[in-house]
């Protein structure tokens, strides 16, 4: 059995980039989701900077603890390639829906979105084999009562990721095998063009002066 490389570089990335964000000054400021700065500077980069960022050890050590937790099952049904795309894709739908439903002049972070989607695949993976899905939906719907009740915490980005993961893990577990790598790459390109889709339409009402 494989050791999970991927779950380890992610946590490490995550790791790396809290230890910059301390000791590097304005580092956070530049790289959060804003999406003022996403829209008028066209700095997009936020939607996957933030996803790297944590704003204090609490923070990080629950998503970290999560990401070891679930992440390594995942990454062996997977592969290495397939769970890191279902995790920046994750990452990624909760950035948008953050970009979308928050206020321009907000900042959001963490990792927390990508955490969601891995939570949403594992349910999408376990039901198609059958699995006792019971666990998994009791830890969504306890994560999201925290997301809701506790406040400070981005509800968009931990819905953006659920969906995302949970749509992504149940195209992936699927697939026939005998197209599953065309079908896979058309499914997860086409996921991305619709992200690029809703990002432009977001942006064109911020320029424009909607909030």
């Amino acid at each position: 059995m494989h050791a999970p490389l991927a779950t380890y570089v992610l946590i490490a990335a995550n790791v790396v980039m809290f230890v910059l964000q301390k000791a590097v000054p304005g580092l956070q400021r530049e790289l959060i989701l804003w999406p003022a700065g996403t829209a008028y500077y066209g700095e997009y980069y936020r939607l996957i900077t933030s996803a790297f960022l944590h704003d204090g050890v609490t923070h990080i050590l629950f998503n970290m603890w999560a990401l070891w937790v679930i992440g390594p099952a995942l990454e062996r049904w997977l592969g290495r390639t397939r769970y890191v795309a279902l995790y920046a894709l994750s990452a990624l739908g909760g950035s948008v829906l953050v970009y979308v439903l928050t206020a321009p002049n907000s900042g959001t972070l963490g990792a927390s979105g990508a955490i969601f989607g891995l939570f949403g695949a594992t349910f999408a993976l376990a039901r198609r084999l059958n699995f006792d899905v019971r666990w998994i939906i009791g830890l969504i719907v306890i994560n999201l009562g925290i997301t809701f009740v506790v406040p400070g915490i981005s509800w968009q980005g931990h819905v953006g990721g659920l969906l995302t993961g949970a749509a992504v893990g149940a195209v992936f577990a699927s697939t026939p095998r005998a197209n599953r790598t065309l079908v896979q790459t058309a499914f997860s390109v086409a996921v991305l063009v619709l992200f690029a889709a809703v990002v432009w339409w977001r942006t064109v009402g911020l320029l424009a002066g909607g909030g």
